[in-house]
């Protein structure tokens, strides 16, 4: 039986929005992720999407083999880069019968006591609108704390919690929390109820397109259950199981939510 419709924050990385080989956008990865957010549309649910990618889309254009190192040029790739994931995430979504809204933040505007509301309030209008799919960012032309630290994982935590999310689904290139990387053919560990008991069991490994790890999403992970949104951490090379995880299945690690915090 199908679930009720729920408020669904789903947080696409660099890692799965990248060919595993090359420093460019992967189009057959990125229409299966637009895929499994239109079966979630068409499900009642509510879906916003916080997306990397920007820098990775910028490399091509601008005639980059690797992702450069200091933060202007990583600003002006990810200027470049973030025209094009947008066209890209519109072109997908229209076969769908939807449309991408771009909204381009920074951790400021959550805690600004004007400019809060407001994104908030624009948020809600564009939800009213069942066809529309909000894609969020940071804004890396001006900001740069996501390029130096998390991949977005604490922006989309932050979302998922001003947004009032029933649920947070961080997609990465791991299946979810392994115990050690020596027993990873037993999968990942399914439920953790306590976050703080499992940090350690993470290594910090970044991809040579992303900034996150497991750490920086256990972080998210820890600040989203706290603000009683569930969270889940699943694979997002298989994201073909994305509605299945919404419906209680799939290979994942769960995260119960506690309380919501004030």
């Amino acid at each position: 039986m199908a679930s009720a419709p729920q408020r669904i924050v789903l947080k696409f990385g660099s890692g799965i929005l990248t060919r595993v080989n090359a420093p460019e956008p992967d189009p057959v990865q990125l229409r299966k992720l637009v895929e499994a957010v239109a079966l979630l549309k068409q499900a009642g649910h509510a879906v916003v999407v916080v997306s990397s990618g920007a820098v990775a889309s910028g490399l091509k254009p601008l005639e980059f083999s690797q992702r450069p190192t200091d933060v202007t040029t990583l600003q002006a790739l990810a200027a470049v880069g973030q025209t094009h994931l947008m066209h890209a995430y519109e072109s997908l979504l229209r076969d769908h019968g939807l449309h991408v809204a771009q909204l381009l933040v920074t951790h400021e505007d959550f805690e600004n006591a004007e400019r809060s509301p407001r994104m908030k309030a624009v948020l809600d209008r564009l939800l009213d609108f069942p066809k529309i799919v909000p894609v969020i960012n940071e804004n890396d032309s001006v900001a740069i704390e996501e390029l130096r630290f998390g991949d977005n994982d604490k922006l989309s935590s932050r979302v998922a919690r001003f947004w009032g999310a029933d649920l947070l689904i961080l997609l990465t290139s791991a299946p979810g929390l392994l115990r050690d990387a020596k027993n990873a053919a037993e999968g990942p560990i399914p439920v953790v109820e306590d976050v703080d008991a499992v940090i350690h069991h993470a290594e910090e490994e970044k991809s040579a397109l992303g900034t996150g790890g497991m750490i920086s999403k256990l972080r998210a992970v820890q600040d989203a259950v706290r603000g009683g949104v569930q969270c889940i951490i699943a694979s997002g090379r298989h994201a073909e199981q994305i509605p299945a995880l919404v419906e209680g299945q799939g290979v994942c690690t769960r995260f119960p939510c506690q309380n919501r915090e004030p």
